[in-house]
């Protein structure tokens, strides 16, 4: 502990060790958590609470072969490719496929409940891009349940501290100790984390042998989206600083069909298994379109579907399409979809009866923190997991539900990795507190919100479902102004949530934007009129 004074306030600085230091409380930061738990002790780092995170609003389901009559390993490979525009490392995706029966054994284990036929089997969905029926679901809130699950499971474990309501500002590296630090250094190691205390404004110390950051997506960068607003792409943005390797960050899913709700942020998703389950697209004259888009009609991958309700869209001058499940049988849609059902009828829509107002949101983001097949990052001792990183399964497009239990089998593998490899690490105990002789100024809350509004407006105009290179050169111009305004209002402010969140927005918004700029080629989610798609045979 450190005592600074400073205008005659008494500012407090914490030094923490452990074993472990997770940054992020979704289904990958928790389970990661439980699975060392037994290893050392967890730091579990929250920025709200561990409701909160993308993982609580995933409707739709975990992705794994279980029907072993009807599906097999190879099938949801071979669908994860087609669906990753044949950019997913192989390796990636026969290590989540094939890993993923045991975690969802695993997952049940901890209390997860997934729904069942009156036969004990599961009751699978079919989402789409896949080839079978294969998508195990808690009803239409599946990620909820497995939240809850997890959370209760990490309460009650006595070895994992949780820290709610605390921000991870930067991790610890060579640099914070005077060193030298480019994307060239060799050897770039992580110590921990400074970590913002939100209730009183200090910033504390967080050491420790193994860092897991698990912040989850980046949905908030764009002005319609899907994710909660937590979700502002704080761990990638700290390990871009830190000279760490992202990659694949053009890759932006947008979940076609998020209820059109003017005002509301986040959109209100509605699931991908009602398209599975029958539901069908038309326009605003109540004409099907999906046909003259992809044979498979609804059922086609996001990012096929999301770029035909954007042609639609503009065709016609409008700001939504419908999504029409009236043909269904009432009471069935509403024992499958009963969220949705009850969501829409607050808002006046019955969806047995009414079409659903959709448009595509910012939903989930393909590429992130880049990591080998331990979760481990270009940065020693930092592992990634869950949507912040970028582990080569998604390619170009992420296959519906297969990033909850991509999640689960990389914490898996990197609990095994880092349980051992902490016998060889040392904690550091050489380094500085943070520095926080900033002052806050009036007028700092007005002009970071106003900033951050423009961010995403410039990402939602210019760095879209489609693209060019004359939307990419204003987003780069754009965000520079930005850029250089909000470094020089962080260097002169008190550390604090919301210029913390506004710098790593514009961090993430430049590095979509950037590596974009970079892919000369329309695959997969990033589709530029500068470069048309090559027809394949």
């Amino acid at each position: 502990m450190r005592l600074f004074h400073r205008q005659f306030v008494i500012v407090i600085m914490m030094t923490h060790e452990y074993d472990y230091v997770v940054i992020g409380s979704g289904i990958a930061g928790m389970s990661f958590a439980l699975k060392v738990a037994a290893a050392g002790r967890v730091a579990l780092i929250c920025k709200t609470t561990l409701d909160e995170a993308n993982t609580a609003l995933a409707q739709g389901g975990v992705a794994s072969v279980t029907n072993l009559e009807v599906d097999d390993f190879e099938k949801h490979i071979h669908d994860t490719m087609v669906a990753g525009d044949w950019l997913s490392d192989p390796v990636a995706v026969e290590k989540v496929v094939k890993g993923a029966p045991d975690q969802i054994r695993e997952l049940i284990g901890w209390g997860v409940d997934f729904d069942k036929k009156d036969d004990g089997s599961f009751d699978l969905h079919r989402e789409g891009g896949h080839s079978e029926f294969r998508i195990l679901h808690h009803a239409d809130n599946t990620g909820f349940e497995i939240q809850e699950s997890l959370i209760e499971a990490v309460r009650r474990n006595p070895n994992i501290d949780v820290y709610e309501h605390h921000f991870a500002i930067e991790i610890i590296t060579q640099h914070h100790l005077g060193k030298i630090v480019t994307r060239r250094t060799p050897d770039i190691t992580c110590y921990g984390a400074y970590v913002l205390d939100i209730n009183t404004g200090n910033v504390d110390t967080f050491l420790a042998k193994v860092t897991v950051m698990a912040t989850g997506g980046v949905g908030a960068v764009y002005q319609t989206t899907t994710n909660p607003l937590v979700a502002t792409g704080d761990g990638i943005a700290m390990v871009y600083r830190a000279k760490g390797t992202v990659q694949d960050m053009e890759f932006i899913q947008f979940h076609p069909t998020a209820l059109f709700h003017p005002g509301d942020r986040p959109s209100f998703l509605i699931t991908e298994a009602m398209r599975g389950y029958g539901a069908v697209l038309r326009n605003l004259k109540g004409e099907e379109f999906m046909h003259k888009y992809d044979p498979r009609l609804s059922l086609a991958p996001r990012d096929i579907v999301a770029r035909a309700i954007d042609s639609e869209m503009k065709l016609n001058g409008d700001d939504h399409v419908y999504l029409d499940v009236t043909h269904k049988d009432p009471e069935e849609t509403k024992k499958h979809f009963p969220n949705i059902y009850r969501h829409c009828l607050e808002l006046g829509i019955d969806i047995t009866k009414d079409y659903i107002p959709v448009a595509p949101a910012a939903h989930y983001l393909c590429g992130g923190i880049k990591v080998d097949t331990n979760g481990e990052s270009s940065i020693k001792h930092l592992y990634a997991l869950g949507e912040c990183s970028c582990t080569g399964l998604h390619g170009g497009n992420r296959l519906a539900s297969n990033s909850l239990i991509e999640a689960v089998v990389y914490a898996d593998a990197a609990a095994r990795h880092a349980s051992e490899a902490i016998r060889h690490i040392a904690i550091r105990h050489d380094v500085p507190a943070w520095n926080d002789e900033g002052t806050r100024h009036p007028e700092e809350m007005v002009l970071i919100t106003q900033s951050i509004r423009e961010v995403g407006q410039i990402m939602g105009a210019y760095v879209g479902i489609v693209r060019s290179n004359l939307r990419l050169d204003r987003a780069w111009n754009r965000l520079d102004i930005l850029y250089e305004e909000t470094e020089k209002l962080f260097k002169c402010s008190k550390a604090s949530r919301e210029i913390c969140e506004l710098r790593n927005i514009i961090n993430v918004g430049y590095l979509i934007m950037r590596q974009a700029k970079e892919r000369k080629e329309s695959r997969g989610l990033h589709y530029t009129l500068d470069y048309p798609p090559v027809k394949k045979d």
